[in-house]
């Protein structure tokens, strides 16, 4: 591309961009889940640094990216020694970008075609989190009951409706109080990864946990967990994602287990289902997952059996 090519481009992005109401960047980020959108945003900014972009993505000239520069990226991240789900990863959310491009009237539908040709790595990574044990399950609830305030009870039920049903923390923040009937111990899930719903069901030990918090919390309307005070005052305002992050976080270390995060407990949930004998269809069914080989990789069951094993040889 020649110097006077390459200034026709930039005067054609700022042109559109100026006319539009968001940058392609923007756009793509909104129609991920909210919290995916930091993780996916911190690799696009990995990988722009790689052909020497630096500054904001929103203000980055993207219709100038070619195939080129994916290769060049794609190729410097493999060099680094990154995983292929990271750097597929990074490739997809590239690619998003440009699809957004494409969508805005920036760039043609021949520019988009080349940069989809881009391959993506083959490699199998190991599973990714942990399957919790009943023992450090028994382990996690009872650092919650000795916790006799309003705060041990709202995580206590959190961490018991997260076991019960392996809803995602963005699932749990959403989860209004008449979305659960407390009757049946059915939950309307209506934040699902993707806009989907789907309906879960606590069992009767799940049940009696939630009951207890909303004892303290009453039946005002609102969300089913709510923020809480230092002084043990419950707030209407709906928890954050993160907040879920530190609750398992702090009680998973009150309770000296190895460390966890919440989507330990979803893993935790699949594999306890697929031990039972539940057939996997179902399982992604109950779980919310499109895609069943996404169920697969949630399957911990074999590094139980390989511990299990090693302790024989102990």
């Amino acid at each position: 591309m020649t110097e006077e090519q390459l200034q026709k481009k930039l005067q054609h992005y700022y042109h559109i961009i100026k006319n539009q109401q968001t940058d392609p960047v923007t756009l793509y980020l909104q129609g991920l889940v909210s919290t995916g959108r930091r993780s996916i945003k911190s690799l696009l900014k990995t990988a722009v640094a790689i052909i020497n972009f630096e500054g904001e993505l929103e203000q980055m000239p993207w219709n100038i990216i070619e195939y080129q520069h994916l290769a060049t990226i794609r190729n410097a991240l493999q060099e680094q020694g990154k995983s292929a789900n990271t750097i597929n990863l990074t490739l997809a959310g590239l690619k998003g970008v440009m699809k957004a491009c494409f969508n805005l009237g920036i760039i043609n539908g021949d520019q988009l075609m080349r940069l989809n040709d881009i391959k993506r790595v083959r490699g199998k990574r190991l599973p990714s989190g942990r399957s919790l044990s009943k023992q450090e399950i028994k382990k996690l609830y009872r650092v919650c009951t000795h916790d006799k305030s309003v705060t041990g009870k709202r995580d206590y039920a959190i961490i018991a409706v997260m076991l019960a049903t392996g809803i995602r923390r963005s699932e749990v923040i959403a989860i209004d109080i008449d979305a659960y009937n407390t009757r049946t111990g059915k939950l309307n899930i209506q934040s699902g990864k993707g806009n989907k719903q789907r309906t879960a069901y606590l069992n009767t030990e799940s049940r009696k946990i939630v009951k207890q918090w909303l004892n303290s919390r009453g039946k005002q309307e609102g969300y089913l967990f709510n923020t809480t005070t230092k002084t043990g005052r419950i707030q209407s305002r709906q928890l954050a994602s993160h907040t879920i992050y530190e609750i398992i976080k702090k009680r998973a270390e009150q309770a000296k287990i190895e460390p966890c995060k919440p989507h330990d407990l979803r893993r935790t949930f699949v594999t306890q289902l697929l031990e039972a004998g539940v057939d996997i269809n179902t399982t992604r069914q109950l779980v919310g997952h499109t895609d069943i080989q996404t169920t697969a990789r949630y399957d911990l069951r074999d590094e139980k059996i390989q511990k299990k094993a090693m302790k024989l040889l102990e």
